[in-house]
Formats: structure tokens, C-alpha cells, sequence
């Protein structure tokens, strides 16, 4: 049990950071933090990310891109372009090492406003860091793993960041309902939203892409929105918009 415990606490706590931090802020700035609060949440997508820490920046770039082109062949990821998911991934690894790496200038209007700290960049992209977080959750399975088939949970520990991504890309704009009619396969993967917290609601998403609740419907449930409500009314961040 304890395997399961900590396999579904990195799940959900890494993909809150990926749609809080990454999404939410570092591409769409949902909301205002001040510069405190900002290097804690830079530092909490680092720290629960751990080996698959996915670069802000790079983030946010890509993210822009995929919302200006989506579904077209200038999109970083659309389903619609490749045979498989691993391809798709393949081909957004590409994009976002060349982003992370200064290799390639983005356009203009995609390379402005996102969240930067170098020294958590260097940190996280670092090999070092990458392979030290593998082995301790490999160390971690080799205490309390209690039958040898959970160990064939350890890849998706290694790749967590890019396994949320690909299941929302895939999945998010080839199978399920549309609310809006927003020129590109956008869909609502599922009508709940709780295991990927929300970020299926790709059709809505799509229709309004800077409101900060991802559910539309009265029983669609996106679990983050109340969290960051409540954390506006904590002043630990600042929504730029309110929803009921």
C-alpha cells in the first residue's frame, strides 16, 4: 500500500504544479503572485516534477504555440499529425530541448512574460539531477516495494511531467464531447476531470484560454479552480479573473 500511496501522491501533487505553475501561470497568467510566492511554486514544480522537471519557459512557449496553431501543422503537438503518441512526444521533446537550450528563437509574441530562474533551470535540466531523482525513487520502491510487478511503475516516476503531457495532448484533442465549436479537435476528454485534475476540459479550455476554470458545465469538476479561489482569497496569489 505504501507504493500506491506514493505513486498517486507524485501523480496528483506533480500534476498540480504542471497545471497550477506551468499552465495556468507560466502560460497564460491566470493570476499575479509576488516574487516570493513565485520562486515557491517555481521551486515546488521543480522539487515534485523531480526527474521530468519541465522548464517554464519552454513550457509556456510551446504552450502559446500550441494554442495559435492548434491542430495545424505548426502545432508543437497535435494528435492529428502523427501515427502514434510516442511519435507526438518524440517531436515535442525536439521542439522543447531547442527552446531550452537557446537553440531556436520563438516568435515574438510567445517569448514574453513567463516565470525565470536560472539557477532552478540549470538544477532540474542538470543530468545529475535528473539521475538522482530516479535512484531515490528507485531507492524508495527497493525498501517498500512488496511485489516485484510495482517496480514496472518506476518508469512513469522517471517520465511524469511528459506522461501528464501526452495523455492531455493525446487524448485532449481526439476523443470525447465539445462544448464549443473552436475550429480545431479540441475536446472534453471526460466529464469529471479528476485524475488529470481538470486539463482534459481541452475544448473548453480552447473556447476560453485565459479563464482559470477549466469546467463549463454544471457537471463538469475542475479541482484546481477552488484551490487557487482559495488561495486568492488568502492573498497568496491574485486571480485576474473571478468565476463562480
Amino acid at each position: 500500500m505504501i507504493i500506491l500511496y506514493f505513486f498517486l501522491v507524485h501523480w496528483f501533487v506533480s500534476l498540480f504544479f504542471q497545471t497550477f505553475f506551468l499552465h495556468r501561470y507560466a502560460s497564460h497568467k491566470m493570476f499575479n503572485a509576488n516574487p516570493f510566492w513565485e520562486k515557491f511554486f517555481y521551486f515546488c514544480t521543480w522539487f515534485f516534477q523531480g526527474a521530468s522537471f519541465l522548464n517554464p519557459r519552454a513550457y509556456g512557449i510551446m504552450h502559446r504555440m500550441h494554442h495559435a496553431y492548434s491542430d495545424t501543422e505548426k502545432d508543437p503537438h497535435s494528435p492529428h499529425f502523427f501515427k502514434d503518441v510516442f511519435s507526438m512526444m518524440w517531436q515535442t521533446k525536439k521542439i522543447y530541448n531547442d527552446y531550452v537550450k537557446h537553440n531556436v528563437k520563438p516568435e515574438r509574441a510567445f517569448d514574453v512574460e513567463y516565470p525565470t530562474w536560472p539557477l532552478i533551470d540549470r538544477i532540474g535540466d542538470h543530468w545529475a539531477s535528473r539521475i538522482g531523482w530516479g535512484l531515490a525513487y528507485t531507492a524508495f520502491y527497493i525498501v517498500f516495494a512488496t511485489h516485484w510487478a510495482m517496480f514496472l511503475l518506476l518508469p512513469i516516476h522517471y517520465l511524469m511531467g511528459p506522461v501528464h503531457g501526452a495523455i492531455v495532448n493525446w487524448c485532449g484533442h481526439k476523443y470525447g464531447y465539445s462544448n464549443f465549436d473552436n475550429h480545431d479537435h479540441s475536446k472534453n476528454t471526460t466529464p469529471w476531470g479528476f485524475a488529470m485534475l481538470g486539463e482534459l476540459f481541452q475544448n473548453n479550455h480552447h473556447k476560453h484560454p485565459n479563464s482559470p476554470k477549466f469546467s463549463k458545465k454544471w457537471f463538469e469538476i475542475d479541482p484546481v479552480y477552488p484551490v487557487m479561489k482559495l488561495m486568492h482569497y488568502m492573498r497568496i496569489i491574485r486571480l485576474r479573473k473571478m468565476q463562480a
